[in-house]
């Protein structure tokens, strides 16, 4: 079943629900996928992976440029944390606050109304998470509010690995998804502050086609590096089994 998310005013998952009148932004398929590997490499990681073994007992998450608070509930629902989430557009601000109010986990999530470069936070994180603007430099739409969802022009992929190194704990995990085509521009910036990929998976849009989005995991410390990849839809445009079994714990339909 393909749903349409930019369409609907709300989303309905299994455990709760994303409401998105004035975000710029609404929820996407890569959203959903990026926020529940996550949830699912931080809750069942490798245990012969020390890295990735410390952020077991993760206490504290920040997701830098919130949205809806979609990825605040996916990580709640599965990680037992206190979650933090800063967001900068005001209408975004207004749905996350609603959502988040709405969900069980209420007393576990935070929001913070401001711009990530200019906030003073009292504290650093075991797990930082972004799905940042996707474009730099590219042509802009005749709406404000999302071009600067859109386009990295308040937040620059360079600044985001800069305030990730400032905020994140020594054995802390930043995940972060990007179009494929800027990940050797991330890896020279993950490179000159020390973060060390430590996994990544590839996603394709449909079987027999190129990755069109990167997953990434990072850490303070050099691991041997997993890599692999996953195809949202087969040559039929229904969801793949990979897909479904990701996502199962979410999407009603599944």
């Amino acid at each position: 079943m393909l749903i349409d998310f930019m369409s609907n005013t709300y989303f309905q998952f299994k455990e709760f629900i994303v409401h998105q009148e004035r975000a710029a932004m609404k929820v996407s398929t890569d959203s959903c996928l990026f926020g529940s590997w996550v949830a699912n490499r931080i809750s069942n990681r490798n245990k012969e992976d020390s890295q990735i073994e410390k952020a077991k007992s993760v206490s504290r998450i920040l997701d830098i440029g919130t949205g809806t608070g979609l990825l605040l509930l996916m990580l709640a629902q599965k990680i037992e944390a206190e979650l933090e989430g800063i967001e900068l557009d005001k209408g975004a601000f207004a749905d996350a606050e609603n959502n988040i109010l709405a969900s069980v986990w209420k007393d576990r999530i935070r929001l913070i109304s401001g711009d990530v470069l200019q906030y003073s936070f009292t504290s650093k994180y075991e797990l930082i998470i972004s799905n940042p603007p996707f474009y730099e430099n590219s042509l802009k739409s005749d709406l404000a509010e999302r071009n600067q969802a859109k386009h990295d022009e308040s937040l620059t992929l360079r600044s985001l690995v800069k305030v990730v190194d400032m905020l994140l704990d020594e054995a802390g995990i930043f995940a972060v998804m990007i179009p494929t085509f800027r990940r050797e521009e991330l890896l020279n910036y993950t490179s000159e502050i020390d973060l060390y990929l430590i996994e990544s998976m590839d996603v394709l849009n449909i079987e027999g086609g190129k990755p069109i989005r990167t997953c990434f995991l990072f850490g303070r410390k050099k691991v041997e590096m997993i890599q692999t990849s996953l195809i949202i839809r087969d040559s039929t445009q229904q969801y793949t089994s990979e897909f479904k079994k990701l996502l199962q714990d979410y999407y009603l339909y599944l």
